[in-house]
């Protein structure tokens, strides 16, 4: 009878030890940081931009922290942070989609052709742009998720396909600013520019502010939102809980073709004109990509925050700007990005190991 009370004793006293072993490490500083960085994604990249602003506020002075430097910041990055929002969508559910840059071209190029060659209200030829781009993304989803292609390699084709459709139905064309503000001045409405305080903004960049804030809410609180996240994480689990992984991902891939009309409006907004070799095309998907990766949105999927790239598409704004008013060279602005990318994807391996 000793001998058991004596046992029951000692397992007791060590399960006190590993639970006091337990709550020792949790309280730890470290625990604690990693913890903030595994619940609030957008914590790194919010950090990392308020550094940047800092540093080059005290390199450039007044000059940076003038009302029109920080909205310039605003302007330069509207294009990007609305494809980046896209392209979080898709890597959310462990994707990822070469095509953006690609189909906010071409859905730019559809609304200034079917303004200026069939006739069509501006109006109208923006909802076919949008509709373009949806259908588009529909397609998208479909081989992803009912012909199971891995996305990587049906959106590298998608990109080739609407690049080249893109030029051919254009004929090479590009319609000039001066016709489209005479004509058809609704193709430049995101252009348009309004004051608000000290600052000048345009609807493109309001557009892509509502825009994040939309997304934002949506992921976090809505039962969608939730099943984006669930299917990015494990989409077998997500199945055996109920989830409807094929609508889930065609409403994902859906959205994010509307999202590329939408970036081709502001496209048209902020260049003036339309055309069809408009650099966004090729340079769009790694600048969007970028964006999402300093942002913290986690590559495997599942984890990670809108206003993370967001952030991260700020962040670049704030380097090429910075740099070009402290006349630096510009591949400055590459490597310091490409040391951001880096940092970015260790520390998401670093959570990701600590959680594990």
């Amino acid at each position: 009878m000793s001998n058991t009370d004596s046992f029951e004793e000692v397992v007791k006293t060590r399960r006190e030890e590993k639970f006091a072993e337990f709550d020792t490490t949790e309280k730890g500083v470290l625990q604690k940081f990693h913890h903030a960085l595994h619940t609030n994604t957008a914590l790194v990249p919010l950090i990392v931009l308020l550094a940047a602003i800092l540093v080059f506020g005290l390199i450039l002075g007044e000059k940076f922290f003038s009302p029109f430097a920080l909205t310039l910041i605003l302007q330069q990055v509207q294009i990007v942070g609305v494809l980046a929002a896209a392209q979080s969508l898709i890597i959310l559910t462990a994707g990822i989609d070469l095509s953006v840059g690609a189909v906010a071209v071409l859905c730019s190029v559809i609304m200034g052709q079917f303004t200026f060659r069939y006739g069509v209200p501006p109006f109208f030829a923006v909802l076919l742009g949008l509709a373009f781009g949806t259908a588009i993304g529909a397609v998208n989803g479909w081989l992803v998720s009912k012909v199971k292609l891995p996305p990587f390699i049906v959106t590298l084709g998608m990109w080739q396909i609407v690049l080249a459709a893109n030029y051919l139905y254009s004929a090479n064309e590009t319609i000039r600013s001066q016709d489209i503000e005479a004509q058809a001045p609704f193709l430049q409405a995101m252009g348009t520019t309004v004051k608000l305080g000290g600052a000048n903004l345009t609807f493109g960049v309001i557009l892509m502010v509502i825009l994040v804030l939309v997304l934002a809410y949506a992921l976090r609180s809505t039962a969608w939102g939730r099943h984006v996240y669930a299917v990015g994480d494990d989409p077998e689990s997500a199945k055996l809980a109920g989830v409807n992984v094929h609508k889930t991902l065609m409403s994902v891939y859906m959205l994010v073709g509307f999202i590329c009309g939408l970036a081709a409006w502001v496209m048209i907004g902020r260049f003036g004109s339309v055309s069809p070799s408009a650099t966004t095309g090729v340079i769009g998907n790694i600048q969007a990509i970028t964006a999402v990766v300093i942002g913290g949105i986690s590559l495997f999927g599942g984890r990670g925050s809108i206003l993370g790239s967001f952030f991260g598409a700020l962040i670049v704004g704030v380097f090429e700007l910075g740099l070009r008013m402290a006349g630096a060279d510009p591949q400055w602005t590459f490597l310091l990005i490409g040391v951001l990318i880096i940092a970015a994807v260790t520390v998401d391996q670093w959570i990701r190991k600590v959680t594990a």
